[in-house]
């Protein structure tokens, strides 16, 4: 198999990740980047016109996204691949602003399966949407990223907790609400109107409601003494996300192909734009109504060709796996321990946490055999429980042919990842020839 680090794109990922820091924030990028490639931006309330050839992208909640390339002739079957924009972390409460020994704090909740202990003694910005009501009594929602150190979840000195390295129980209730500045006065409505006029120049307006949520500003790098790893936040799952956005851009347009990136993944994509709601199915019935049926006995448009449609195709569900720890090498069954820079890995599990079958999978070890790329399998220990992606939900809600995918990572759900250089380029192959390759089968 041959070895590659591509320089430039892992530029592209790193930018991508540091100006990514909520899912509002990703999909907007992601929309900027297809725009420059000549994707046409769809809104869900308008009527859809179509064009075989052309590129198309739409969003709902502004943090989920689904762009599509469609063929010139003929729309037998859609390549898709399937990621999440959203990641564990500390989301501000409505009513956050609290004062404690002279200090003021904002309340958190817990978003996800947050690995807590990391999240002390990092530099915290605060990034997200908010609502807000012009002098006219119009309402406008603004994307707002503090991208400086602004707050910081203070440990509590071993001095006083001599038990702290036995494993105490972290309580995000009282012991996890960052501190922004010594006041006993100031609130975060007022230092949220001093954001917004730095970044967006509005005053005179009032914060009607916001979803914003705290993360590490310390920004992507490249470790390793020759570079191996990526380290950054939230690559669960954002860099699932850039390698299909990658995929795309490089699609030549002779298939059908579909990248669909939702929100809420980490809490169990039950919502709208989650992918247990309707999103990726709504956009599906429109492309076939429009282009769907054409070279088949069942009438353009209608429920049989969209089923065709459907059955047709294959969806590759990306999302990161657990990689090896050379720390904790027990914590993997012996036969199916993912290396870093191993190349891509096919998840499986008997009781359908992943949606892969052997049918899917042997479809993705030829993609990566014509690629060129290194493909390896997860099983979970037998005693050990498995977490779970949006490739079962899609299967489920769809009846698509659905396979799981992922890079090998370390520390996954932690305010800092860790990942394979090696392995963003490898994935990233292996997903391009899959949108251009000729047969699926």
């Amino acid at each position: 198999m041959s070895e590659t680090f591509n320089a430039d794109r892992l530029t592209r990922l790193c930018d991508f990740l540091r100006q990514s820091p909520t899912p509002w924030h990703a999909a907007s990028n992601m929309g900027v980047r297809l725009e420059q490639a000549g994707f046409q931006r769809l809104e869900e309330k308008a009527n859809w016109q179509l064009t075989p050839g052309k590129r198309y992208y739409v969003t709902r909640n502004d943090s989920a996204i689904i762009a599509f390339q469609l063929p010139e002739s003929g729309l037998a079957a859609l390549r898709m691949i399937g990621a999440h924009t959203d990641s564990p972390g500390l989301h501000l409460k409505p009513n956050a602003t609290q004062f404690s020994a002279g200090w003021l704090q904002l309340g958190v909740q817990v978003y996800g399966g947050v690995l807590l202990a990391p999240w002390f003694d990092r530099d915290l910005g605060l990034a997200g949407r908010v609502h807000v009501r012009h002098a006219d009594g119009r309402l406008e929602s603004v994307l707002l990223n503090v991208d400086r150190a602004i707050a910081m979840v203070p440990s509590l000195a071993i001095h006083l907790d001599r038990d702290v390295n036995s494993g105490r129980p972290i309580n995000p209730q009282t012991q996890m609400a960052p501190v922004l500045m010594q006041s006993d006065t100031a609130t975060l409505g007022e230092l949220v109107a001093q954001w917004l006029e730095e970044q967006h120049g509005l005053r005179a307006v009032e914060v009607v409601d916001f979803e914003l949520g705290f993360y590490d500003v310390q920004p992507p790098s490249l470790v390793g003494v020759k570079q191996e790893l990526v380290a950054s936040a939230r690559l669960d799952n954002l860099l699932s996300c850039f390698m299909g956005l990658e995929a795309l851009l490089a699609c030549d347009g002779r298939q059908g192909a579909l990248l669909v990136a939702n929100d809420h993944e980490e809490v169990g994509s039950a919502s709208a734009s989650g992918a247990q709601g309707p999103f990726l199915a709504d956009v599906l019935k429109r492309i076939n109504a429009h282009v769907g049926g054409e070279g088949k006995k069942s009438e353009k448009g209608s429920e049989e060709s969209l089923i065709q449609l459907i059955q047709s195709s294959l969806m590759i569900s990306c999302d990161n796996a657990h990689a090896l720890h050379p720390n904790f090498r027990d914590k993997h069954d012996e036969r199916h321990g993912p290396a870093i820079n191993g190349g891509p890995v096919i998840k499986v599990n008997s009781s359908q946490r992943y949606a892969t079958n052997s049918v899917t999978g042997a479809l993705f070890r030829d993609v990566c055999r014509e690629a060129d790329v290194p493909v390896q399998s997860f099983v979970t220990r037998a005693d050990m429980g498995c977490g779970s992606t949006i490739g079962p939900i899609t299967a489920t809600e769809l009846g698509v042919p659905t396979i799981d995918v992922g890079v090998p990572q370390w520390a996954m759900h932690s305010i800092r990842e860790t990942a394979g250089t090696k392995d963003v380029e490898y994935l990233t192959r292996a997903l391009t020839l899959f949108l251009n390759r000729e047969t699926l089968g």
